[in-house]
């Protein structure tokens, strides 16, 4: 039984684009996240438009514009689901035009550190 609202968690465990069996809880939770940090909000008419990132209209702006808007919607984009509670402690890290974010995702299951590149 799920709690009302609330999806079941219980999924196809994905290694990289082939099935290795289910996955629940925790894991299910993490690779929904990467999964919605990789879609780009808008592309594809498989999804529905609340889901994914928006972040490509972010190329060639300063780091002082850059890092919170992304922080902003990337937060935005994960809360769509409702295992996410909350996200926190951003870094990033510029090397050329690649950008290397570090957050913790804040989950009902517990919290998880997500590494990314934008």
């Amino acid at each position: 039984m799920t709690v009302r609202g609330r999806l079941p968690t219980w999924t196809f465990r994905l290694d990289g684009d082939v099935v290795r069996g289910m996955t629940d809880g925790h894991e299910a939770v993490k690779q929904a996240v990467r999964l919605i940090l990789h879609t780009e909000r808008y592309q594809y008419m498989i999804y529905s438009f609340a889901y994914g990132t928006e972040l490509q209209d972010l190329a060639g702006n300063r780091d002082s514009f850059l890092f919170p808007e992304v922080k902003r919607r990337v937060t935005e984009a994960l809360l769509v689901d409702d295992r996410v509670t909350g996200t926190s402690d951003f870094t990033f890290h510029r090397t050329g035009i690649r950008v290397e974010v570090r957050f913790l995702v804040h989950t009902v299951y517990g919290d998880m550190e997500m590494e990314w590149e934008v």
